[in-house]
């Protein structure tokens, strides 16, 4: 009884530390129910199932924890990429640092915009998908995003876009708390991709809500800084419709605390996904977190979860993915993979993996492996005059390699794999 009133405590305090904004009639009902489920729920707890390798209390303490500011003197990612550039500073949409909300193909606006309108194709989006993804599992950081988030995009997508979005988040505050919320429709036919880079704020809690319409497509790749003591909750909802494509990449490198979700749902046939990321962590300050929950319920579709991570001195990773095949979703193919590479005796990696099967026709697995640097890799590139930090190094690039490489764009790939390289090289200095 005592946990649940901390729970529901904590959840009243989180709701009133923000102001409620005002909108359209729909979209103060799409936040008033988000708000009656967070109160429902109440704030997450490392004794919530989904939550007991991760402690949420630097992600639902008030005040907001400080994070020092880290001062980047990099070229921001993705500025070589020919794209739209949308600025976004401790979570506000900075208008001065972004380019025109104007693209071919695309309809873009603020999501303070949109959801002041009484007629928006947005209302059949806001909150709906994140609303679903609460069940089976609760989602509580989601709902109250929702619930008060101000600040984001709504971007639909009516046609084939020859440039990316890319959305740039600097943190300037050390005690920022920032939420944004970004609704994403990709219509039939059509395809787009999104870009994220960047910190957000001391604290950073997102929602993508992202549905993939029959025959179109659907790019995310998002690198989330470098920041020493920032901390992050991303959510990613994806519905994918028939014949659809979804594919959504991470990188990740530093951070106390780093959560980030993907709960996608099949709801037309012959669909494909792929979710994956890369993570390297230094540090008993660094904990890393994936969470990853996909719903088959269409026929002959296909997801892909590829993760890795790189941990050292005393640094944690998790991983917790999840297949459901339900009754009917014949011809599924679910393939689930999370690796560990740990440097040294000190670090973790926790890995919860699962298969839910309904149905009896499917090509569905999972595995989990956690080991140590291969030493005959390591001798033979040190036997060849490879100095051992530099071999070890190329070792680790090699490993991440692999999910680096799911991304479906060769030049974003290889953007990532350069800098990678570039950090690992800099923290030898």
């Amino acid at each position: 009884m005592a946990m649940n009133n901390l729970k529901f405590d904590a959840s009243d305090a989180l709701l009133a530390a923000f102001d409620v904004p005002n909108g359209a009639k729909w979209a103060m009902e799409a936040r008033g129910f988000a708000a009656t489920n967070l109160r429902r729920m109440g704030a997450p707890v490392k004794r919530d199932e989904y939550w007991k390798y991760t402690n949420p209390t630097g992600l639902t303490a008030l005040p907001t924890p400080k994070a020092a500011l880290f001062i980047n003197d990099e070229t921001p990612m993705f500025d070589g990429v020919d794209r739209v550039k949308l600025v976004f500073v401790d979570g506000v949409f900075d208008a001065a640092q972004s380019d025109d909300l104007a693209l071919d193909g695309v309809e873009l606006e603020t999501l303070e915009d949109a959801l002041r309108k009484d007629i928006h194709w947005a209302k059949d989006l806001f909150g709906v998908l994140e609303a679903n993804g609460q069940n089976p599992v609760e989602r509580p950081l989601a709902a109250l995003n929702t619930a008060v988030a101000t600040q984001g995009l709504v971007i639909r997508a009516t046609g084939k876009t020859d440039k990316p979005i890319a959305i740039r988040y600097i943190h300037s505050a050390d005690t920022s708390d920032a939420m944004v919320h970004h609704v994403v429709k990709v219509d039939a036919g059509a395809n787009l991709t999104v870009l994220e880079s960047g910190p957000g704020a001391a604290r950073f809690n997102s929602v993508m809500e992202a549905d993939v319409l029959d025959g179109a497509a659907f790019h995310h790749v998002r690198t989330q800084g470098r920041d020493h003591e920032r901390r992050t909750a991303t959510h990613m909802f994806g519905r994918l419709g028939a014949d659809s494509i979804f594919r959504s990449f991470t990188m990740t490198v530093n951070g106390v605390l780093t959560r980030n979700e993907s709960i996608l749902e099949f709801t037309g046939d012959n669909a494909k996904a792929t979710v994956g990321g890369a993570s390297a962590g230094d540090g008993n300050g660094f904990h890393h977190d994936d969470t990853v929950f996909v719903t088959h319920d269409s026929l002959n579709c296909e997801s892909r979860q590829v993760f890795k991570k790189v941990l050292r001195n005393g640094a944690t990773g998790v991983f917790q993915g999840k297949i459901l095949v339900k009754e009917g979703a014949q011809k599924t193919d679910g393939y689930q993979i999370s690796q560990g590479l740990l440097l040294d005796d000190n670090s973790n990696f926790l890995a919860k993996p699962e298969l839910e099967i309904y149905a009896d026709d499917v090509a569905c697995s999972h595995g989990s492996t956690v080991g140590a640097i291969d030493d005959d890799a390591l001798f033979y590139l040190t036997s060849r005059g490879v100095p051992k930090s530099q071999a070890q190094d190329m070792l680790v690039l090699a490993f991440l390699g692999e999910a680096i490489d799911e991304i479906d764009d060769s030049a974003l790939s290889e953007g990532i794999h350069i800098r990678l390289a570039e950090w690992m090289e800099r923290r030898h200095g």
